[in-house]
């Protein structure tokens, strides 16, 4: 017996919006675990994996904690008197990167430079709560917009993402270079060190 159309173009409409939904809020693609940690492989060119959580958080789609540039534990208010890294290092060492302090030795916080390969090398696309990003490859990863810690009090989540690199602002050493987002905008941009900002560790590749 012949099925409706309707019935056909229904049931194929529904699976095509469970699809766009599910990769609303989770990684796809997923390409194994580190310390218990998973990683995604997204193809790019420099090899480098990207973690499918924040530091903090359990699933894709969670804030996470917050971390001053430096600093390996999250604390209640993020301000010049309370930052404790005086060091001025071009690339944060192991000691003081927050994925390597929390998720164990093979994770570190992106560079600047991965940070920017994963912005020029992926596809991005807005999903109401942070961006979905596609690799070259097709897998991809969720950045939610967890917001940011400037003083005492959590602002902008669900508007805005900030995640820092491991590098340090050459031009201005109280600053440090993070990837800064929000609907229809993510580039690179540069806040005070004891700012608390998300962090998304990487494994393998370093890009300097």
């Amino acid at each position: 017996m012949k099925k409706p159309r309707f019935l056909i173009f229904a049931v194929i409409t529904l699976a095509g919006m469970l699809a766009i939904s599910g990769f609303s809020n989770d990684a796809f693609g997923q390409s194994g675990t580190l310390n218990g940690h998973e990683y995604v492989d997204l193809g790019l060119p420099s090899g480098t994996k990207w973690a499918t959580c924040n530091v903090g958080a359990t699933s894709p789609k969670e804030y996470g904690d917050y971390f001053a540039w430096g600093e390996t534990k999250p604390k209640n208010t993020y301000t010049e008197e309370t930052y404790m890294y005086f060091s001025d290092p071009a690339t944060l060492p192991s000691s003081a990167d927050a994925a390597t302090a929390n998720w164990g030795a093979g994770w570190r916080m992106p560079t600047k430079v991965e940070w920017e390969e994963l912005k020029s090398k992926c596809k991005w696309t807005w999903m109401s709560n942070g961006y979905k990003v596609v690799g070259p490859n097709g897998n991809g990863v969720f950045l939610p917009a967890a917001g940011i810690h400037p003083g005492r009090e959590l602002t902008y989540t669900a508007i805005i993402g900030n995640y820092w690199s491991s590098s340090l602002y050459a031009d201005n050493s109280g600053s440090a270079c993070s990837l800064y987002f929000y609907s229809g905008i993510y580039d690179m941009f540069n806040y005070n060190r004891y700012y608390g900002l998300s962090v998304r560790p990487v494994c393998n590749s370093v890009l300097k």
